[in-house]
């Protein structure tokens, strides 16, 4: 099981010193990777509920410190050597594919390679609006945008032809390290679970309810089937807020299931990082891998 860090970027923690020694002891203990969110502006009147909260309001509150996630992995690149850098998630939608598609291969360059590419559709109608794209369509944007990404990212000449985004005979340099930077689908619908199983390398429920997870892996995995993919190939990664050794039975069971990454949220280590991911790590960590 691989454990990572989410929202690695909010709050106390996006403080630049806080911030590098946070990601130094994390990467020293074993910790794969570090996850950094997304939003450009929080409209302070939005009436649109945040689906992930009981309150429908941002975690941590709407004006919770949010640095831009390329930046900031930018940022904690340069201060580690292995950890690997994910953004979770970045709002495709929202920003044109083609400067994005040359900043991620960018910072896939530079970083040696760490780039994990976790993507959303978005949930802010009034961010949408602020940025003056249309929130309707969110959905056939991002499957067009991360079509003409990732042919910028793959051929050396990339042409693409679509309702959002036309280009011809494009050259994008420097090309990122890897082959092609890992798509993390993002989301708790069907159709976020289709689309990772049809053409994503990996799938980011918000969720780790049991029943709800069984039921999109069902439609990731048949989704993937249909278009003779390897399961294998697929990786799901889950957030759990459980950070005690009672958190151990719950991992279990999502590895169960076939987690293949469990995130803790940053958050929850804000009183004191570092002591918090220490504990965390002998607490859940090594004993999950048996260490």
């Amino acid at each position: 099981m691989k454990f990572g860090i989410t929202f690695a970027n909010t709050g106390h923690l996006s403080e630049p010193a806080v911030a590098t020694e946070f990601a130094k002891v994390a990467e020293s203990l074993g910790f794969e990777s570090l996850w950094a969110s997304q939003h450009v502006v929080i409209p302070a009147d939005h009436v649109s509920p945040c689906p992930y909260t009981q309150t429908g309001r941002m975690p941590g509150g709407d004006d919770v410190l949010i640095p831009d996630p390329l930046v900031w992995l930018g940022y904690i690149a340069a201060a580690t050597d292995t950890i690997r850098l994910a953004t979770g998630t970045i709002i495709v939608p929202l920003l044109n594919p083609v400067v994005l598609a040359k900043q991620l291969a960018t910072l896939d360059y530079l970083s040696g390679g760490r780039l994990e590419f976790g993507i959303g559709l978005g949930w802010l109608k009034e961010e949408f609006e602020a940025i003056g794209v249309p929130f309707e369509d969110r959905g056939a944007r991002a499957d067009e945008y991360i079509s003409a990404m990732r042919a910028l990212w793959t051929h050396p000449v990339a042409s693409h032809h679509g309702k959002y985004i036309n280009f011809d005979n494009c050259i994008l340099r420097p090309s990122p390290a890897q082959q092609s930077i890992p798509i993390h689908i993002g989301g708790n619908s069907v159709a976020a679970a289709r689309r990772a199983g049809s053409f994503g390398d990996g799938f980011l429920p918000m969720t780790r309810d049991t029943t709800t997870l069984k039921s999109l892996s069902i439609e990731m995995r048949n989704a993937a089937i249909a278009v003779d993919r390897d399961l294998d190939d697929i990786e799901i990664t889950v957030t759990t807020t459980l950070i005690g050794r009672h958190a151990l039975p719950e991992i279990d069971i999502l590895q169960g299931l076939g987690v293949t990454r469990i995130l803790v949220p940053a958050g929850l280590f804000l009183d004191d990082p570092v002591s918090g991911v220490q504990k965390y790590h002998a607490n859940v960590v090594a004993p999950f891998n048996g260490h």
